[in-house]
């Protein structure tokens, strides 16, 4: 979120003056693109998890100040609410056996944060949307005590004006209001960063805009929110309704909402940060005291702060990252599609088959996105946040005729998305041995039909089927929920159901 990347005491700049300045920078990143002064292709690949704070009983617990005290590790921080905490993995060179050094290096942290938890009585979950969690729970007062999330939250609710309403049609259908932006903060996410040259990154960010949809279907992991049960990935309609800055008429006059997933295929990673600039009014208007234009007239490379932060307040599913590292600029592209959990094996799944799909779809010599309309890649994101491992997906057709057709989501990963995920790790160098674990956690997710999203409905239906409440049935679920993650097993083979009757007391 945009807010990482205020730190420290700040200023609101007067906003002329920053629309100014981010002129200036768009116009410098132009020019580093145009002189080529990017860092070479190094692969490299980086991950963030987002987590939840949890008690004995299933429910959030408001400690991450605390925790992270305790933690004291400059992999973890703090995420928007006082439940949320985020773990940060240093960047990898993607090749041999990255994957398994992943897992372990997951698994250590997770495990170390764990235990500091538990010195609180509570800990960690790593879910798409802690289903335990209550209105009450996601109000201002539960903000992370950090400036730069309450400056945040007034700028946006600022510029709406009133009240967020959620409303969300699902299974169930939940309608209600938040005065803030705290519930926003019950979306909790896997970002899968990769290093991209400047004249690769169209082709990968279209990549990886195709292939948001299949990795949905696969990973789905949030279908309740507030006691209902919605979409089988809830965090997308969450996520934008609850930071939308547009009031009803400007909705309307189809003003694009700020959590988006975009209009058009690119031809350079300037598109998105023009669009950026373009379409959404500031929200955190500080500036930077460098001159970005300067610097480049004197052979230096600027940090473009102004552009960063404003791209940080634009959640889009694929967003683009300008950065600056050892004085070299670099671009990335940060996958936000994905669901945090359900265990780290799953994570790690998840990871290997985005990384292999977006190289093989990148590198085609007709790729999907020529033969493919945007509004279509859009609907399909649409499609697999609401059904999950059940979407049907619209996808080209092979052969000449052209045109897409309507296909199962598991069919289109089963015949022909996962042989180009494993071409695309065997192109990263990446060994075979990590390959075929990692996909053929995808192939058993897809031949069982079953995801993080599927366990947790059928799990709570089974409670209540048992006679237990609603609120009971979901914390129950939870609890089991996070007992099967720390075991480990992927979710594929975690058997439906609470092992015994749950008290209701």
């Amino acid at each position: 979120m945009g807010e990482k990347v205020v730190a420290g005491p700040f200023d609101l700049s007067d906003p002329q003056r920053y629309r100014e300045k981010l002129g200036r920078c768009l116009t410098g990143l132009e020019r580093l693109l145009a002189q080529k002064r990017f860092d070479r292709p190094k692969n490299l690949m980086g991950v963030e998890i987002e987590l939840n704070l949890v008690g004995p009983d299933g429910l959030p617990k408001m400690l991450n100040g605390q925790v992270l005290e305790r933690i004291a590790s400059r992999d973890f921080q703090t995420e928007l609410a006082m439940f949320n905490l985020e773990v940060n993995i240093a960047p990898h060179r993607l090749g041999g056996r990255v994957f398994d050094q992943l897992a372990e290096e997951l698994r250590t942290s997770l495990a170390y944060a764990d235990r500091k938890a538990g010195e609180l009585d509570a800990g960690i979950v790593m879910i798409g949307i802690l289903p335990t969690l209550d209105r009450d729970d996601l109000v201002s007062s539960n903000l992370s005590e950090v400036d730069r999330y309450t400056l945040l939250n007034d700028q946006i609710v600022a510029a709406r004006g009133e009240d967020f309403r959620l409303d969300i049609d699902g299974v169930e259908h939940l309608t209600c209001t938040s005065r803030s932006i705290v519930p926003e903060a019950a979306c909790t996410s896997v970002q899968l960063h990769l290093q991209v040259t400047p004249g690769r990154f169209a082709d990968v960010w279209n990549a990886a805009q195709v292939a948001s949809a299949p990795q949905i279907a696969l990973g789905a992991n949030s279908p309740f929110l507030f006691g209902h049960e919605l979409w089988r990935e809830s965090r997308p309609p969450l996520f934008l309704q609850a930071t939308d800055t547009r009031p009803p008429e400007l909705q309307a006059q189809g003003v694009r909402p700020r959590t988006w997933f975009g209009e058009r295929w690119i031809s350079s990673a300037y598109d998105l940060f023009e669009e950026n600039l373009r379409y959404f009014p500031a929200l955190l208007p500080i500036c930077d005291d460098e001159d970005p234009l300067e610097v480049l007239d004197a052979g230096g490379v600027p940090k473009l702060a102004e552009l960063v932060l404003h791209n940080g307040t634009v959640y889009r599913w694929n967003r683009p990252v300008y950065d600056v590292a050892d004085g070299v600029p670099h671009l990335r592209v940060e996958n936000r599609v994905l669901p945090a959990g359900p265990t780290i094996t799953d994570v790690i799944a998840n990871a290997a088959f985005y990384y292999g799909l977006v190289r093989s779809l990148a590198e085609e010599s007709r790729p999907v996105w020529t033969r493919m309309p945007f509004e279509t890649a859009a609907a399909n994101f649409d499609a697999a946040c609401r059904y999950g491992i059940d979407a049907r997906l619209q996808w080209p057709r092979r052969g000449r005729h052209g045109g897409t057709s309507e296909v199962d989501a598991v069919t289109l990963v089963r015949e022909e998305l996962l042989p180009l995920a494993e071409a695309g790790l065997a192109a990263w160098g990446v060994e075979a041995a990590d390959r075929d674990l990692y996909l053929g956690v995808i192939e058993e997710r897809c031949r069982r039909r079953v995801n993080g999203a599927s366990w947790q409905a059928a799990t709570f239906h089974r409670a209540l089927e048992q006679g237990l409440p609603r609120d009971v049935a979901l914390a129950a679920t939870t609890r089991r929920y996070g007992e099967l993650m720390h075991l480990g097993e992927p979710v594929h083979t975690w058997p439906v159901g609470l092992p015994e009757p749950v008290p209701l007391g």
